[in-house]
């Protein structure tokens, strides 16, 4: 689904009346014609897709994040998947204030970087890989990625944010990241690997031990790309809920 597809972002229709809207045939914004939702209503719709479009075409997102309902904002995804930022960090431990990142890695346009404590990690590098980035996608990032980011490197993180643990939520997807990748069907390179392992490989890798920060970056790398598959399934899954239901 599309913004486009999209009416209730417009203040006084809710689920009930964008139905209405859609059983009458009017699923996009260019089907929508006086009369379709009259009164006042009717007028702030078609008000709405006037600026929605404009917003569009600056492929303004903080516009339509901001009029979505928080449990909508997933309908965001498809219209502006190539605006977006994957990411997941890995970390010492699970204080932001005691604990710090060892690695955090970028999935933007196809491309996958990740950067390192001790190397490239930096603030400036951090504010550069997010810097073209008008879409947040995380699993459990609002709670952790962002708040650890924002605490260590002092990057402003205060942007349109799909956390894809709520959005599995509304598909009764519940669990870690990799209990839900298996539940819809997405295998993993490395299995066995998981976040307390994380934090022994940083610390094996501090020790000297050849192939650690290998193995903590490549893991780390198949959490961020995964979560473009996972919101390609959850979205498309809601998609077909919402919508085409």
């Amino acid at each position: 689904m599309r913004v486009e597809n999209s009416f209730i972002g417009v203040d006084g229709v809710g689920e009930q009346t964008e139905r209405s809207i859609w059983r009458q045939g009017v699923t996009h914004w260019d089907e929508f014609e006086p009369g379709v939702v009259g009164g006042k209503r009717g007028d702030r719709i078609a008000q709405f897709i006037d600026e929605g479009y404009d917003h569009l075409d600056d492929e303004d997102v903080a516009f339509f994040d901001s009029r979505f309902p928080s449990g909508e904002r997933w309908r965001l995804y498809e219209t502006f998947r190539d605006r977006a930022c994957f990411f997941d960090i890995e970390t010492t431990g699970l204080d932001e204030r005691r604990n710090r990142v060892t690695t955090v890695s970028l999935h933007q346009d196809g491309d996958t970087q990740t950067l390192v404590a001790g190397d490239d990690l930096t603030a400036g590098n951090l504010r550069a890989a997010f810097a073209d980035a008008d879409l947040l996608v995380t699993f459990n990032g609002k709670r952790f990625d962002v708040p650890f980011l924002e605490h260590n490197f002092d990057v402003d993180l205060d942007r349109p944010h799909l956390d894809l643990m709520y959005t599995c939520r509304q598909l009764d997807l519940t669990g870690g990241l990799k209990e839900i990748e298996g539940a819809v069907g997405i295998e993993r390179d490395r299995p066995d690997i998981s976040g307390k392992d994380a934090v022994r490989l940083w610390r094996e890798h501090e020790r000297g031990r050849d192939g650690a920060l290998e193995t903590l970056v490549s893991y780390n790398r198949e959490d961020t790309v995964n979560l473009r598959t996972l919101a390609d399934e959850v979205t498309g899954r809601l998609d077909e809920r919402v919508f085409e239901g």
